[in-house]
C-alpha cells in the first residue's frame, strides 16, 4: 500500500461514516420506534464525523472537480468522490457502486452498534428497529461480495502510478479484505440479527462491535486497493 493514497483513503472512511451514518439514521427514525435520545446522539456523532470530514477535505490536495466536496449533499459528495477515483478504474459505474454500497455498510454497522446500547439502558425498547439495521447490514455485505465479481473481471482503464507488482489475487491485503473485512463481518452480522431475535442485545451489541472493527479496516484495506490497482472492492 502506499503512504501517498492515505490521506485520500481517510477521506473516503470519514465521508462514509458521516454519509452513511446519517442514511441509517433518518430510516430508522422513519420506521419509528427508535428513542429519541438515540436519533439526538446519532444526529450529534454524525455532525462530528462531518466535520473531521471537512477537516481532512480542507487539508487533502485533490483537483478542481471535487473543490467543495465537504459541503456538498451526501449523495452528491459520493458521485464527486466516484468521478475522481473512478479515472483509472474500469469505469465510473464501479467505483460509484463501491462507495454507495460501502457508505450503507459502514453506517448500517456503526449506527447498529450505537443502537444495541439504547437496549442497554432501556430493555424494553421494540427489537424490531435493531433487527432491521442488522439485516441491512447483512444485505450490504452481501452486495458488496457479489459486486466483487465485475470489480475483478473487467480489465481497468490505465495502471496507477503506483501499481503493484503483483497481481491482485497474490495480494495479501486482497484476501484480508475479502476475508477480515467482507466475509467474517458478514456472519457476524447474521448472528447479531439472530440474537437481536431472542432479545439477547447484549449479545448482538459485542458482535456490532467486532463488526464494526473489521468493517472499518476492511474498508481501508478496499480504499487503499483501489488506489494501487485501479479495482474498487
Amino acid at each position: 500500500m502506499n503512504v501517498d493514497a492515505l490521506p485520500f483513503t481517510l477521506l473516503i472512511l470519514l465521508a462514509q461514516v458521516a454519509i452513511g451514518g446519517l442514511w441509517v439514521l433518518v430510516a430508522s427514525d422513519l420506521r419509528g420506534m427508535v428513542a429519541k435520545s438515540f436519533v439526538k446522539f446519532g444526529a450529534g456523532l454524525t455532525l462530528v464525523m462531518a466535520a473531521f470530514t471537512f477537516w481532512v477535505a480542507a487539508k487533502v490536495q485533490v483537483s478542481a472537480e471535487v473543490d467543495g466536496l465537504a459541503s456538498a449533499a451526501g449523495l452528491a459528495a459520493l458521485a464527486l468522490m466516484a468521478q475522481v477515483f473512478a479515472i483509472p478504474t474500469w469505469g465510473y459505474v464501479g467505483t460509484l457502486l463501491s462507495l454507495l454500497v460501502g457508505t450503507m455498510t459502514v453506517g448500517a454497522v456503526s449506527m447498529g452498534m450505537v443502537l444495541g446500547h439504547w437496549y442497554l439502558v432501556t430493555p424494553r425498547l421494540p427489537a424490531r428497529p435493531l433487527r432491521e439495521v442488522t439485516a441491512f447490514l447483512l444485505l450490504a455485505l452481501v452486495i458488496q461480495v457479489i459486486l466483487l465479481a465485475p470489480a475483478l473481471a473487467l480489465p481497468v482503464r490505465q495502471e496507477p502510478a503506483n501499481a503493484l507488482d503483483v497481481s491482485i489475487g497474490q495480494n495479501p491485503f486482497f484476501w484480508m479484505r475479502v476475508g477480515g473485512g467482507l466475509l467474517f463481518p458478514m456472519a457476524l452480522a447474521y448472528m447479531a440479527w439472530d440474537s437481536s431475535g431472542v432479545r439477547a442485545m447484549q449479545s448482538a451489541t459485542g458482535l456490532l462491535y467486532l463488526a464494526m472493527a473489521l468493517v472499518l479496516s476492511g474498508e481501508v484495506l478496499g480504499k487503499g486497493l483501489l488506489f494501487v490497482t485501479a479495482i474498487p472492492s
